[in-house]
């Protein structure tokens, strides 16, 4: 059992916290303002604060790492004065195991690949204290559920993701590696209070419906953007209802409304989840504190009063959801889904299904799925489509193997691939992906934005439940309902899938023989870190140069993004995560992916200094070679997606000094100011449209730069035309320091010394 001696110091002072809070607010608590409020970090005064408005400094109890954003993360702790962490870290190899043959082969050629990589990850986890989870060993985020997570427990982790723990009852953030980095050398943590989204859950999920319906109801009601600034809380009997893994997978897609994390409170579920991966005792332990890890009876008599939005649904009336193609909030009940798409032209034939990832890849949603599977075989149904399963963890794999669901699906003609992120975030080396053919896929994960899971701009990826991905893949169409549809067997005989049936866990419990972690070393100061001067995979940062304290003037525009503008398009993953390590490499995929609004391109701008059109990243580097600054412009949501700071990091590197959007997500956001770039906000949404190709860019007041404070910036149009346009900015005094500094790392490491 990991951090038992942690987790008694949280509870042991969690009352007293609670208690003085409550006087302070003078009023009941919801669940996660308990959490937040008990986490305050030592120096930060306890006060009412004013949420999606006061910055406040908090004290998370640990930070998680997975291996595509650990590299950047250590490389920058590397710089911070720190000889070991400050509080429990870990480091998780899930992301650089390309997905395409099978489990062991793909590991294996993973292993070779990228051997460097990993041998650094490990060392340096070894030299600072951080415990290391071996490729294989499973996702980030179900190895936290299985692991470390805990109710009323405070984290965060450098995967957007990483409110999965929220299954659990813990207030789990996904970040950029600079905040990792400062939980990791003791520093507070900073995060505006947050805006609070309850949903109340009413009735029980029956039938074809699972937990994965309810996120996938909640996205079409807020949208990819309607959640930003806000913790969504789960409660009401609907809750109490669901599993812990269930529960996990509502918190684990919320990240897709752009929710600073999501969280349900505790209960048996919980404890009985607990009390399964080997932790009676921390479930003994929130069970005497149950009354603090839930908020109090007022708030679930009147939540209208204590949340800032309030949505209820009947789980007894969920009806199973299919959202998609290209973006995770189209939601479209699985009745309406065979008009919906021929109405709008999307391929009806599922080329492949594919269950799992870190979203659902608990015991329960394999063995719901294999139920399915198994009537496949029984009722003599061939296939039609491709099918695919990515165990979460080594853990689950063993026991599901042991159980039999592996051979269930291998009898179907399933193909199981390694404990890995996999398709999930573009590591799915698919034969054929390269024709770019328009084509659909189903599957159990969380993101389905264009090019996302195989590099074909014309996947069309949609997203739903195991139990149902199973069934459309053994229908093979999209206009597939196994709620009233029939099929025709091998026989010719019409046969019907009964709705799925399964287990909340494993009735002989887990096992595994090797779970994959690796402790690291009592004494890491004997331990070398190397990083090859010439190496492709792995670069020593240096520091980024802090402001010079003058306006900046004559700024060029390097693009005007069009549209969604995701960190998928700023940094794509795939096989650019082979170069997470490297900033210089990597940053030869910065902006490729954005639409440049005059020509509805990609990767295909304007350079100014020669009239001509090349690469995004070739015309920054021209720009940076003559010391021109830029300017970046964008949409709405500027940022959505992934945590991952190269999106913010490649700009800045390659000489990128603004970006000014009509609104940021917020992960994005916090990234661009901790490496010291100026994110900015229209006030005037309609300024975008007056932004053009040619335009330069002059600031004109930000040696003023402060709190509060709007900055103006004179565009120069090429016609010698002018426009004032006016920015606003979320920037604290603490914030404007990082700016003038040059990074908050630079902050850091000046203080360490």
């Amino acid at each position: 059992m990991f951090d038992l001696d942690l987790i008694k110091s949280v509870y042991s002072g969690l009352a007293g916290k609670i208690e003085k809070s409550k006087k302070t607010l003078n009023r009941p608590m919801t669940y996660a303002e308990k959490i937040l409020y008990a986490h305050l970090y030592e120096t930060q005064e306890l006060d009412a604060f004013k949420r999606g408005a006061d910055y406040v400094d908090f004290a998370p109890d640990r930070v998680a790492m997975q291996d595509a954003t650990a590299q950047m993360a250590l490389l920058q702790f590397m710089n911070s004065g720190k000889n070991t962490t400050a509080v429990p870290s870990t480091v998780h190899c899930d992301h650089l195991i390309q997905a395409q043959v099978e489990g062991k082969t793909d590991l294996n050629v993973a292993q070779n690949a990228n051997k460097e990589v990993f041998d650094f990850l490990e060392s340096v986890s070894n030299k600072y204290g951080i415990g290391f989870w071996k490729p294989g060993a499973g996702i980030i985020h179900q190895v936290v559920l299985e692991n470390y997570a805990f109710p009323g427990g405070m984290m965060i982790g450098t995967d957007s993701h990483t409110p999965n723990a929220g299954g659990l009852g813990m207030v789990a953030i996904g970040v950029g590696g600079a905040d990792a980095v400062d939980v990791m050398a003791g520093m507070p943590w900073e995060l505006k209070m947050p805006k609070l989204i309850g949903v109340k859950l009413t009735g029980k999920l029956n039938g074809w419906s699972a937990p994965k319906d309810i996120i996938l109801k909640v996205a079409g009601i807020l949208t990819v953007k309607g959640g930003t600034g806000a913790i969504i809380e789960y409660f009401g009997e609907g809750a109490r209802s669901l599993s812990a893994t269930g529960k996990g997978t509502i918190c684990n897609m919320g990240a897709e409304v752009g929710a600073t994390t999501s969280l349900f409170a505790f209960d048996e579920s919980m404890a009985r989840y607990l009390k399964a991966t080997g932790r009676e005792e921390v479930a003994e332990l929130a069970n005497d504190m149950k009354e603090y890890l839930k908020a109090d009876p007022e708030v679930y008599e009147n939540p209208e009063v204590y949340y800032n939005e309030l949505i209820e649904i009947n789980l007894s009336e969920l009806t199973p959801h299919v959202n998609g193609p290209f973006t995770p909030d189209r939601a479209t009940p699985i009745s309406e889904m065979g008009k919906t798409a021929r109405e709008s032209g999307w391929p009806l034939n599922v080329s492949v299904g594919l269950i799992g990832s870190c979203t659902n890849s608990s015991y329960e949603d394999i063995s719901r799925a294999a139920s399915i599977a198994k009537q496949a075989v029984d009722k003599g149904l061939k296939v039609k489509s491709e099918f695919t399963i990515t165990p979460g963890s080594e853990q689950v794999r063993y026991t599901i193997e042991r159980d039999g669901f592996i051979s269930t699906f291998e009898n179907m003609g399933g193909k199981v691939f390694a404990n890995a992120c996999g398709p999930c975030i573009g590591q799915w080396a698919r034969p054929g992906a390269d024709k770019q053919e328009k084509n659909t896929i189903v599957h159990s994960f969380n993101r389905n934005f264009s090019k996302r899971a195989d590099g074909n701009p014309n996947t069309h990826a949609f997203v739903t439940s195991p139990e149902l991905v199973t069934a459309l893949a053994i229908a093979g169409t999209l206009d597939f309902n196994p709620v009233t549809d029939s099929l025709i067997n091998e026989k010719g005989e019409q046969v019907k899938l009964d709705p799925p049936t399964g287990f909340e866990l494993p009735s002989n419990g887990f096992a595994v023989e090797d779970a994959g972690y690796q402790e690291p070393a009592e004494d890491g100061s004997k331990v070398e870190v190397n990083v090859a001067p010439d190496s492709n995979r792995l670069q020593l940062l240096s520091p980024f140069k802090a402001w010079d304290g003058k306006n900046i003037e004559g700024a060029k525009l390097l693009i005007k993004a069009l549209g969604k503008c995701t960190t998928d398009h700023i940094s794509m993953a795939g096989p650019w995560l082979r170069f997470r390590g490297h900033l210089d490499n990597i940053s030869n995929n910065m902006l490729i992916g954005a639409v440049n609004a005059f020509n509805s391109e990609t990767n295909s701008i304007k350079n100014q200094l020669t009239g001509e059109y090349d690469q995004v990243p070739k015309v920054q580097r021209k720009y940076k070679e003559k010391g021109t600054s830029t300017v970046v412009v964008g949409d709405h949501n500027y940022g959505e997606g992934s945590s991952r700071e190269h999106a913010a990091m490649e700009p800045r590197h390659l000489g990128v000094r603004a970006v000014i959007v009509k609104s940021f997500a917020r992960i994005h956001e916090t990234n661009l100011k901790k490496q010291g770039m100026l994110a900015l906000t229209f006030v005037n949404e309609e300024d975008y449209d007056l932004i053009q190709e040619d335009d330069t860019f002059n600031f004109t007041d930000l040696v003023g730069f402060a709190p509060g404070k709007n900055l103006h910036i004179e565009v120069i149009h090429s016609d010698g035309a002018k426009d004032m346009i006016e920015v606003s900015h979320t920037y604290n005094a603490q914030q404007i320091e990082w700016f003038k500094a040059g990074s908050a790392l630079n902050l850091i490491r000046k203080q360490n010394n």
